[in-house]
């Protein structure tokens, strides 16, 4: 084989030779990490070392790994946030960033809208209860006729707007680029961020995790929130402070939670783990046999694009690597 690629995402080519079959018949030679986890930046320093190509999972692609890998020249995310790459530092040494915007659009929207139901209606904590043999019921809530908040209107902010108005609720969003073609199309509403967080009964959110939307919800944000209502959360841990979470939380002053992500990952002794009105799922809401497969074959082709010297289709340094 001409090229060796690292894959780190345990899923790929797992059920689904597809991907794997592209990048051999590319010349390359596929190298799973012996990693059934995420992997540490040391390790991700060794793994990188001897490969022309990396498609990562949320593995840590840091300067010091990038420097590690003298061949590299593609930093494939197998998903479609990559804020554990740093852009800037591939982009100095060349390298290649992707991935595969879309491709998990539709699991995460299901799964966020199935966490919606299990927090309203407390279906985990009943079913813990039956576990134990406390025959114990819970009146939760309907959907249908209460306020959904979208922050964040991308492709997946876009789709739960859309199943949650296909409910049967009014749906608010804010979005630093609002689209209002859609939003008049669907029969949603844009406004302020404080005005969604006021006015909604469930708050989902669905933004990227940058500099400007870490912590997007504190203490502030959330003492603005309905004492009845809901926060779900399918899209990055740190655009909530948890310290403000779990008081909001322990203290009733936020219903419940439906929690997909952490700020640390996987989550060991967080205190969120105390309270039985909070569901958590360990960051799953993305990958479905659907969406494995669509972003396997979406990392795969942009690698065998980079390394037939052509430009990737999903290149989020594109502007600068011409």
């Amino acid at each position: 084989m001409e090229y060796r690629v690292l894959v780190t995402p345990a899923f790929f080519g797992r059920k689904d030779s597809a991907p794997v079959d592209l990048l051999n018949e590319a010349g390359c030679e596929v190298v799973p990490s012996p990693y059934r986890r995420t992997a540490t930046e040391d390790e991700m320093c060794v793994l990188v070392a001897d490969v022309d190509a990396a498609i990562v999972s949320l593995d840590p692609v840091t300067g010091k790994v990038l420097e590690s890998g003298r061949r590299l020249k593609i930093a494939a995310r197998c998903g479609v946030g990559y804020d554990n790459i740093d852009v800037t530092a591939a982009t100095r040494m060349g390298v290649f960033v992707t991935n595969v915007p879309g491709a998990n659009s539709r699991a995460v929207a299901e799964m966020t809208v199935g966490l919606m139901f299990d927090v309203a209606r407390r279906i985990s904590m009943m079913d813990r209860r039956m576990r134990a043999g406390i025959w114990k019921g819970h009146v939760g809530f309907e959907l249908g006729g209460k306020t959904l908040g979208v922050v964040g209107t991308g492709s997946i902010g876009r789709l739960v707007a859309e199943l949650g108005a296909g409910l049967g609720m009014r749906v608010l969003c804010h979005s630093r680029t609002p689209d209002r073609a859609w939003a008049e199309a669907t029969g949603v509403f844009y406004v302020s961020l404080d005005e969604l967080l006021g006015a909604s009964d469930v708050v989902s959110l669905h933004v990227a995790l940058t500099h400007d939307t870490h912590n997007l919800l504190s203490e502030r944000e959330l003492s603005m929130v309905k004492p009845s209502a809901i926060l779900i959360n399918t899209s990055r841990g740190a655009i909530v402070d948890e310290d403000a979470l779990f008081a909001a939380l322990q203290e009733g002053r936020l219903s419940g939670a439906g929690l997909d992500v952490f700020a640390e990952e996987p989550i060991d002794r967080s205190r969120l783990l105390e309270l039985e009105n909070v569901v958590l799922t360990p960051h799953i809401s993305g990958l479905t046999a659907e969406s494995a497969h669509a972003m396997a074959m979406g990392a795969a082709r942009n690698v065998v694009a980079v390394l037939r010297g052509q430009m990737p289709e999903n290149a989020v340094n594109a502007p600068h690597m011409r």
